[in-house]
């Protein structure tokens, strides 16, 4: 199942499933340290490792790191879902999973508010960065950006807008997510066990607590020094691609709606302290978080609704089975490509929830700092443009709807001008509907 990188990631006829890395190009190794935010004198250290020369980092999760190798399944034992965001141990949910994820989303709106009474600077934390270290920093970024530049290539010209340190923050967050999806949909999925992924959250801990493995992680290691960037939303995408690993049916919405926040609401929240919002926003931290969540989401339905025969052809259906069941429909039907009236019936209202989720999503955009809209906002627009195209294919998944490249060109300058008078408005809360 492709993942949907909110707010870092437009349609690309390219790269449209999210996959495909570039190859490894890794040199030996080198471990970065660095100190951990909120301390005020950061101070890059590196530790020498091996042949002294650079690790560039393979976009696709190191194996050795990673430790590749037998499942606990496979040795007769079962594995189960670490994260506070799941279901109980007896397999039944006492709080909806909008209220669980939107707990996190308070979360993230307190650290960002907290930050605000810390720094005279109200978006930005001090950029101090030993002179010596700089180069290997520039280094590590501009790999990062590389990779932004390759595979969303719509969002990086975006991004050139935005000042240097938000922009090389987005590019960290970008790669990071991307190696991340890579885990479980890449080259190496089928060796990918759950031991892989404790490794992979493993590797995340010590990129916040200011070590790295590769300069990929170090470019991440810095922007999580600057940016009030809170680890949780990291760990639960983590958490999502565990869930790919074994649970390939969701029996209602409020488990889907779990699924996409983990793999794609996630994005969202980390990128809103990069993203910045705009002194004049009258909307609360909260309101805008909540928006990047719904785009999340929203981008996410919409990638499970354009990748139905793919899935299907995985064996995966990411469709509520009740919703399913209550229009006629079973598994079966998609499994034999089958469009009928039924069918139709059922997509429309998929497709009528997942235009809500953007709809919602809009209004946040429109109180990011003036910088980051554009991109946000031209990935929202584009996305959203597949749900029409679905529409256009009579609704069947067994041709995959995409937008053309001349329809990506025309919503480039709209999304521009729609982002220069922001208007004055009141965030809603978001209904999971």
């Amino acid at each position: 199942m492709s993942v949907a990188l909110l707010w870092v990631v437009s349609p690309n006829s390219e790269v449209s499933n999210g996959i495909g890395f570039l190859d490894s190009v890794r040199e030996g190794n080198r471990v970065f340290q660095s100190s951990r935010f909120p301390a005020r004198d950061r101070n890059l250290r590196i530790k020498k490792v091996g042949r002294q020369r650079w690790s560039l980092g393979s976009l696709n999760a190191d194996s050795r790191y990673l430790g590749l190798g037998r499942s606990r399944t496979e040795n007769g034992s079962s594995f189960s879902v670490q994260s506070s965001l799941v279901a109980s141990p007896a397999g039944e949910m006492a709080v909806s999973s909008e209220k669980k994820v939107y707990d996190v989303v308070l979360k993230q709106a307190a650290l960002v508010k907290r930050q605000l009474r810390y720094t005279d600077d109200l978006e930005v934390k001090p950029d101090i960065v030993v002179p010596r270290n700089l180069g290997l920093l520039s280094e590590a970024y501009d790999r990062c950006g590389e990779v932004c530049a390759e595979y969303a290539k719509t969002f990086y010209l975006g991004t050139m807008l935005m000042t240097p340190d938000r922009r090389r923050a987005i590019w960290a967050i970008y790669v990071w997510c991307r190696r991340t999806d890579e885990l479980v949909d890449g080259p190496n999925a089928s060796h990918i066990t759950p031991h892989a992924l404790d490794r992979w959250e493993a590797r995340l801990e010590d990129i916040f607590n200011g070590g790295a493995f590769d300069m990929l992680d170090a470019a991440l290691s810095d922007t999580v020094t600057r940016f009030p960037v809170d680890i949780q939303p990291f760990r639960d995408m983590v958490e999502g691609m565990r869930m790919d690993l074994w649970k390939s049916r969701y029996n209602n919405f409020d488990e889907l709606y779990l699924y996409c926040y983990y793999v794609a609401g996630t994005v969202g929240l980390m990128s809103v302290p990069i993203m910045g919002i705009a002194p004049e926003s009258k909307a609360t931290t909260e309101s805008v978080y909540n928006a990047a969540l719904a785009l999340g989401i929203a981008n996410q339905l919409t990638n499970i609704l354009r990748d139905i025969g793919e899935d299907a052809r995985r064996g995966r259906v990411y469709l509520p089975q009740d919703e399913l069941a209550q229009a006629g429909l079973s598994d079966e039907d998609i499994f034999a490509g089958r469009v009928t009236d039924k069918w139709r019936n059922f997509m429309k209202k998929q497709i009528q929830r997942a235009r809500k989720f953007f709809d919602e999503a809009e209004k946040g955009v429109l109180e990011l700092s003036s910088a980051s809209r554009w991109p946000v906002l031209a990935s929202l627009l584009l996305y959203r443009k597949i749900l029409d195209e679905i529409e256009a294919n009579d609704y069947n998944f067994t041709r995959r709807a995409y937008v053309s490249k001349p329809k990506k060109l025309l919503m480039l300058p709209i999304a521009y001008a729609r982002c220069l008078v922001p208007p004055k408005i009141t965030l809603s809360p978001l209904t999971n509907t």
